[in-house]
């Protein structure tokens, strides 16, 4: 059976692991391209590769979050160190490090966005309230957060909407009892 065109060209740019034969030597070996850039190194490097490339992505995540949010993120990853470091690293990286730092929207109209779609989830009380907070921190007013919640009941129910008010009250009342905005 004879391969189609598509095939070879695929082929020939697929990554490849394989073992080396050399006494003493890594004994397994990565082979493909990063980038447009061939690579022949052993497994160990493409991991540290990987690993550094994870680190500047959690960075930026770091980054990101921490100018949202504040000194929270600490709090946050310690509660998660002991059970869950990786779930931690992940809530850093992926939503703040990959999504949240691209230029297409500011963070005042991505915190809105957040605000109501966790509010028409109904079902994410803590982030909700974290969101509205970091909603507040970039410069959100109060009354856009209650008239975004207050939307939400036409799209998700008053249940949601009433139950996301509710933590916005709680979040209004924690930020006037540090003589927060």
């Amino acid at each position: 059976m004879s391969e189609r065109p598509v095939d070879r060209e695929f082929k020939s740019h697929r990554p490849h692991i394989f073992s080396s034969t050399v006494p003493g030597k890594n004994s397994l070996m990565y082979t493909g391209e990063v980038r447009g850039t061939p690579l022949h190194l052993p497994c160990c490097s493409i991991l540290t590769w990987n690993a550094r490339m994870m680190n500047d992505r959690f960075e930026r995540g770091r980054a990101q979050l921490t100018k949202m949010h504040g000194a929270r993120i600490d709090a946050m990853l310690d509660s998660l160190a002991g059970i869950a470091p990786d779930l931690g690293r992940f809530a850093v990286e992926f939503p703040y490090g990959d999504i949240l730092c691209r230029p297409g929207l500011d963070l005042k109209t991505r915190e809105i966005a957040t605000v109501a779609a966790l509010t028409a989830l109904g079902n994410a009380p803590v982030q909700l309230s974290g969101h509205i907070s970091m909603a507040l921190n970039v410069g959100c007013t109060r009354e856009e957060i209650v008239e975004v919640i207050t939307q939400m009941a036409v799209y998700a129910g008053f249940p949601a909407a009433l139950n996301g008010m509710e933590v916005a009250k709680a979040v209004f009342s924690e930020r006037d009892g540090k003589g927060l905005s």
